[in-house]
């Protein structure tokens, strides 16, 4: 097949792309390339969700939920997609986000939930993730993805040329995929202002709440500039969305649009702020779980992520990963051959361990990259192979799983580190770590009249958190209240 044909048939290709997978976006009305049809998007929702409340499980308040559905519901209706079997979950997170996956799942964690001041605020967010799953975003991403994959890969067959520059070209549309998410953010913008107004809410307090996420994320160090960001600048959006509610608002009466204010804080009395240590926390080093009962070390300065589903740890460098999970399992040696089996290990050794009182099965495992496929090109593997020290043990009726992995080249390094985690796992005694209960927020009423600062202070709030608090109430410290006024004091 020559250079030639190569072309042709890449040129070919697209065009039937282009000709047979048009579809009209629901939003814009406009006809436009989609490779992803509304049922597979459908089982990609489907596939998402489970995965979803695994990792975060579902937060247990039975007000919230039913809250979050009757607000998503109402919204679903007025949307440009009212057909969709939309479902709205408060997830178990104390990471301030909210997202949505195709086929209408919406997605917030309790994290955002404590963020919120009022109805309003929610409400604009909510219109906002139901924008994305309305106007496709995560279908037309696949499909430029899709495309530009045959765009670059056809370049890189007939041209010698392309190929020295393909790694480029392909870093380049990543950067380009940056800025059509952003637009899409911007487009959801638009549409959390008209969703909100249509169920009768105030959407210039949308705007106030990108003040909140702005603040937050200056208090966190992790502002990243617009260009490399896939939202937009919270300030930038503070203004465009007070300009959007301008614009929508002139058509209606802006005396029934609702604010929900008193109303929401009575209902997020008593939620869980921060981290739940009854998930597990970290302290000194060493990561307790009162209620599953058990305790381990983490090696010092590794990073660390905790969830229900897993917790992870790694150091600085990235050259070893270790993981914790759990579930039940018939043996020791059946959990072993189902993990060889899921992850396409090739078990090197393994022995029956004792570790502190507890049954425990250590082995070691390595994974190599699959050859190519008979009867493709073969190519050279990057990725270096990797070697897996395991140790399963035996605790309460569950089998935990603590893995250690690294390359081949570093395992040895790491190895001491797997071993001292892995030796060290035990029955969690301490009575204090048992106990240890979760802050929540409350919400107290201004006896006297003040400033925020000075109203924080006497609730008993530490001064060293009031800017903490003045972020979670939406104020600025020297903010006036007047007696009478609601506010967020956190305590256990």
């Amino acid at each position: 097949m020559t250079k030639k044909s190569i072309k042709t048939i890449a040129i070919l290709l697209m065009v039937t792309l282009v000709s047979n997978s048009c579809m009209r976006n629901p939003v814009t009305g406009k006809r436009e390339l989609s490779l992803v049809s509304e049922s597979q998007e459908q089982k990609m929702g489907d596939n998402y969700n489970p995965q979803v409340l695994a990792q975060f499980g579902v937060y247990e308040d039975e007000k919230m939920q039913k809250f979050i559905d009757e607000k998503g519901q109402q919204m679903a209706k007025i949307s440009h997609r009212p057909h969709l079997k939309y479902q709205f979950k408060v997830v178990d997170s104390h990471v301030v986000n909210a997202f949505a996956v195709p086929g209408g799942y919406v997605y917030f964690t309790r994290g955002i939930m404590a963020h919120f001041n009022n109805e309003a605020e929610f409400a604009g967010v909510l219109g906002h993730e139901i924008g994305h799953i309305t106007a496709r975003h995560s279908a037309k991403q696949q499909t430029k993805q899709m495309a530009a994959q045959v765009l670059v890969i056809g370049g890189m067959i007939a041209s010698s040329k392309f190929r020295e520059y393909g790694n480029t070209a392909m870093q380049g549309l990543g950067l380009l995929f940056l800025k059509f998410s952003r637009d899409n953010e911007s487009q959801s913008d638009k549409l959390g202002v008209e969703y909100s107004t249509s169920i009768g809410y105030d959407s210039h307090n949308m705007a106030n709440f990108f003040s909140t996420i702005g603040r937050l994320s200056k208090a966190s160090g992790q502002s990243v500039p617009d260009f490399m960001s896939t939202h937009p600048n919270p300030d930038n959006r503070f203004t465009k969305v007070h300009e959007m509610s301008d614009n929508i608002q002139k058509n209606v009466n802006k005396d029934n649009l609702k604010v929900g204010r008193d109303s929401y804080l009575r209902m997020i009395e008593g939620m869980v702020y921060g981290e739940d240590p009854r998930q597990g926390f970290v302290e000194n080093w060493m990561f307790y779980h009162p209620e599953l009962k058990f305790q381990f070390p983490v090696p010092t300065d590794w990073k660390y992520q905790n969830s229900p589903a897993s917790f992870q740890m790694a150091p600085e460098s990235g050259k070893a990963m270790m993981q914790l999970t759990a579930g039940s399992g018939t043996s020791l040696d059946q959990v072993k051959t189902d993990m060889l089996t899921k992850y396409k290990l090739k078990e090197i050794s393994s022995k029956k361990i004792n570790i502190n009182g507890l049954n425990g099965l250590e082995y070691i495992a390595e994974q190599v990259p699959a050859a190519a496929e008979q009867g493709q090109q073969q190519q050279q593997q990057e990725q270096a192979p990797v070697r897996i020290l395991t140790t399963l043990v035996e605790y309460n009726g569950l089998i935990y799983n603590l893995m250690g992995v690294a390359a081949i080249t570093d395992f040895s390094g790491q190895e001491g580190y797997f071993r001292n985690v892995m030796s060290n796992f035990r029955t969690l005694t301490d009575p204090d770590k048992l106990s240890r209960q979760p802050e929540r927020i409350k919400i107290q009423t201004v006896k006297k009249a003040g400033t925020l600062q000075q109203v924080l202070g006497q609730f008993n709030q530490s001064s060293d958190r009031h800017n903490e608090l003045a972020i979670l109430n939406g104020m600025e410290l020297t903010q006036p209240l007047t007696s009478g006024t609601l506010i967020k004091t956190v305590g256990k």
